[in-house]
């Protein structure tokens, strides 16, 4: 009895080691180290190239704008036009900045806890904040005031209709955005590196502001709209590469968390984001943005042109056709194998789009309502930005009113979209997780049933 008794303790034990021996390796599999990917990037001469050649264009445009900005500041400076006002012009644009930064760190929160919720206030939030703003901007006397305030009616107008016009897929969106964001709960390690990435933004912006403020006091200049463009350009790129430094590395915590139920060190990710995989995020934040515009602008066409044309319609299709090769250059689910696996973004995004089709998971990712609600999350925050800076400007001076508003309203854009890098993140991680193993029981049953009522719609 005695020797039974010490065979049965051994039999656990063992089966124990195994278990646990399988769970390494099944870990190993899905979060590679770091010499493995170094080893793979080896064998990838051109995509180490392309990481390198992407940082190196990145970093030499920030040294270009800061030349940029310090030079129009001087020239700001010595213009010594009256009619600009210094104090009229900066503490505006920080203040709204520093209350972008605050909102966008709420909203985050909001969305965390209450996902379901955050998605239905965004619907009418977002264009009623946008409504504010075109009033706003409509009170001010000028040209530039009038477009913007018509262009910010349009995208009132616009976001209304589309929150219409989806109301049959908020469900699913629910469904996917509460379960996709329990993988990552709020912790104060991620809390902290999400805020000092809005910390950043906000320091750039402050600096950014000097050359906007520069090319504002000498706005005589016929380069001037040369000038601005050129600091937008800047702008956007930086604070893309900034978001999407944030989504690679809450990827890789959300892939592991539901590809294997274990949880991956912050620090670690944050770390592997900044030192293996940067080139990706300076190419990703230039291209990304770049091919969902250009896909959205293709759907929209496909939809307003329909069948009633066969020339109209033709062009439609020709122009989507060039829209889904360009989707596989670039793309949000793409950054969780970069992250995850440490593969060049342009691989990825093709591996991935490509896994996406032979598991019939198109349409359900063209449907998707992740991009379109953080778009309308940042809109708010730019609404709030905007009606806070431009309020202050309206009724101290009346100089740069539109300026001030428009520029506010792009900061606060790009604040909240950092943060809302977070729970999108999360949604392409779970999609990802999906496509490779559908059969995986810790993602439920949302997605199955989605596919279902795709498949009997088109019956």
């Amino acid at each position: 009895m005695g020797s039974n008794s010490v065979e049965i303790s051994i039999r656990e034990v063992g089966s124990r080691e195994n278990g646990r021996n399988n769970t390494i390796t099944r870990i190993n599999q899905i979060a590679p180290t770091q010499a493995d990917a170094v080893d793979l990037n080896h064998r990838r001469p051109s995509a180490n190239f392309a990481r390198r050649l992407a940082t190196l264009l990145f970093f030499a445009h920030l040294v270009a704008a800061a030349i940029l900005i310090i030079i129009l500041c001087i020239r700001g400076f010595l213009a010594r036009n009256p009619a600009f006002h210094a104090d009229h012009w900066f503490t505006p644009l920080l203040t709204s900045a520093a209350a972008s930064t605050l909102v966008a760190l709420l909203w985050l929160l909001f969305v965390l806890h209450r996902p379901a919720k955050a998605l239905k206030t965004s619907l009418w939030l977002s264009p009623s904040l946008a409504c504010a703003v075109a009033v706003l901007l409509l009170t001010d006397d000028g040209g530039y005031s009038l477009a913007f305030g018509v262009l910010a009616l349009a995208i009132a107008l616009v976001q209304s209709l589309y929150g219409c016009w989806i109301t049959r897929r908020l469900h699913h969106a629910y469904e996917i955005l509460s379960a996709s964001v329990a993988a990552v709960p709020p912790n104060l390690m991620l809390a902290k590196y999400v805020a000092l990435a809005i910390l950043t933004a906000f320091v750039y912006f402050s600096f950014w502001a000097l050359g906007a403020g520069g090319v504002a006091a000498n706005d005589d200049s016929r380069l001037a709209p040369l000038y601005v463009l050129l600091l937008l350009l800047s702008l956007a790129w930086t604070m893309q590469a900034i978001r999407y430094a944030v989504l690679v590395a809450v990827a890789q915590l959300a892939y592991t968390k539901f590809a294997s139920g274990t949880e991956a060190a912050v620090a670690a990710a944050f770390d592997a984001t900044a030192k293996r995989v940067l080139g990706d995020v300076c190419y990703g934040s230039a291209v990304v943005p770049t091919v969902v515009a250009v896909r959205g602008m293709a759907q929209a066409m496909g939809l307003v042109v329909g069948d009633s044309d066969e020339f109209l319609f033709s062009c439609a299709s020709c122009f989507m056709s060039v829209a889904d090769r360009l989707v596989t250059s670039g793309n949000r689910w793409g950054f969780v194998y970069v992250g995850v696996h440490g593969k060049w973004l342009g691989n990825a995004s093709a591996e991935i789009w490509d896994m996406f089709i032979k598991q019939g998971m198109g349409q359900l990712i063209d449907l998707d309502l992740t991009g379109p609600f953080c778009f309308l999350c940042g809109v708010a925050g730019g609404g709030v930005s905007a009606l806070v800076a431009g309020s202050w400007s309206l009724a101290a001076h009346r100089g740069h009113v539109t300026d001030v508003t428009v520029y506010s309203f792009i900061i606060g854009y790009f604040m909240t979209r950092i943060a809302m890098a977070w729970p999108q993140a999360c949604v392409a991680a779970y999609h990802v997780v999906f496509a490779e193993n559908p059969e995986n029981e810790q993602l439920g049953s949302c997605i199955p049933e989605r596919l279902r009522q795709l498949q009997s719609s088109r019956v």
